[in-house]
């Protein structure tokens, strides 16, 4: 597969990762912490917003193609 081809769908594929990670973070914290401590939302925005790194990196890493020798 082309390298220009790879990173134009990797850069559509994590876009679309943010974007439903961010919905799926979101409606997990309103229907589990309504009436959760201030540290508790605290400690999940802060966990859940690093989370949706691994699955970018694997993306990036896919989009950088084999390892040139």
């Amino acid at each position: 597969m082309p390298v220009r081809l790879r990173k134009f769908i990797g850069t559509i594929l994590i876009v679309v990762l943010v974007l439903a990670y961010a919905v799926l973070a979101n409606t997990i914290a309103v229907a589990t912490l309504g009436e959760a401590p201030w540290w508790a939302h605290l400690l999940y925005f802060s966990l859940s917003g690093l989370l949706w790194v691994l699955p970018a990196m694997v993306i990036i890493k896919w989009m950088a193609g084999p390892k040139q020798q």
